[in-house]
């Protein structure tokens, strides 16, 4: 879902359904006079008359599809959650310690339907894309629910968390594994402003930006933290700043992993985060030399929520194998 979603914005497709119809959307246009009345639609919004005013409809059709799915995909995925969890629920064959964060999930994605309605929104009238701050919110939401239907799927399949007295994964590990779990996050996020802005289309070598370590401009607007997100040069930077820490702090993570008698898992666990990153970080580079080729670009996307299943893995490894302090709960 978070794929299709990254080739809707790559191929520029994400405004070309202009209504929102959660039902009756599911059927797409059938007849010629339909395509027709969808394709007036779309020549009513900014967007068509800046960036697509000499598409045909054949090529209309194909935008639409890729939207078309990526919607089609959020309804499939709120069905196939609902109707069993509501299931079990109602048959009472749902543990109690499940019922909550499942029903959590579901209701996430319900608001996930309607931010990513209010994210397309942004960019029906007086833009010619999407809002960049409502585009990082439908991602951050996306990968939110993501990670925690993964955490709650390793909680049935590996069960609740045990104390290993002799695994050596302290609280320390504990607050590691999260740091760089938070710093994946920051920077998928970080990159979510880079394609809201289509700042990868800029600045196209590596590691120098137009010859220099900070690109001029970077602070060009006020207040200073608008360039985080609204200046280019800025945007770019900064993913490209925690990029490169993201990566180190992962590799001194896993070279002090190799010193320290953790459980096994997390010995995997640490190989995959370091093999997932150095992937991602010749995604990275590539994507952004080659001036984002669309097949790249989605390999990169998909690489990022590799990266972020690789570090939520790692804690969870280490909360299933942690020395507990006296009295604490088994589920730290």
């Amino acid at each position: 879902m978070v794929v299709v979603g990254g080739i809707t914005r790559l191929t520029l497709s994400g405004l070309s359904i202009t209504e929102w119809k959660p039902v009756i959307g599911i059927v797409p246009p059938l007849s010629a006079a339909d395509w027709a009345s969808e394709f007036t639609k779309y020549q009513q919004i900014p967007e068509y008359r800046a960036v697509h005013s000499a598409m045909s409809l054949d090529e209309f059709k194909s935008i639409y599809y890729w939207e078309y799915l990526h919607r089609l995909l959020g309804r499939l995925i709120g069905v196939a959650f609902a109707v069993p969890f509501t299931w079990f629920l109602a048959r009472r064959r749902l543990p109690r310690r499940l019922t909550a964060p499942l029903a959590g999930i579901l209701l996430l994605g319900f608001f996930q339907g309607v931010l990513g309605w209010y994210m397309v929104e942004s960019g029906l009238a007086d833009r010619i894309e999407v809002s960049q701050y409502r585009l990082v919110a439908h991602l951050a939401l996306a990968l939110a629910i993501y990670a925690a239907i993964f955490w709650t799927a390793l909680g049935i399949v590996r069960g609740p968390p045990l104390p290993d007295l002799h695994s050596g994964a302290s609280p320390g590990w504990r607050r590691a594994a999260e740091a760089v779990l938070a710093l994946v996050s920051l920077t998928i996020l970080a990159g979510g402003f880079v394609a809201g802005t289509r700042a990868g289309l800029t600045y196209n070598t590596f590691p120098l930006m137009d010859d220099r370590v900070v690109p001029a401009g970077y602070d060009q607007l006020h207040p200073f933290f608008l360039n985080w997100f609204e200046n280019i040069a800025a945007i770019q930077f900064d993913h490209r700043l925690l990029a490169v820490t993201t990566a180190a702090a992962i590799f001194v993570l896993w070279t002090a992993g190799l010193r320290s008698p953790l459980p096994k898992s997390a010995h995997i666990a640490l190989h995959v985060l370091l093999a997932v990153a150095a992937l991602q970080v010749a995604l990275g580079i590539s994507t952004l030399i080659l001036v984002v080729p669309i097949p790249l670009a989605a390999a990169h996307q998909i690489g990022a929520v590799l990266l972020l299943t690789a570090a939520v893995f790692l804690r969870y490894t280490l909360r299933a194998a942690a020395v507990m302090d006296a009295g604490a709960p088994a589920t730290i």
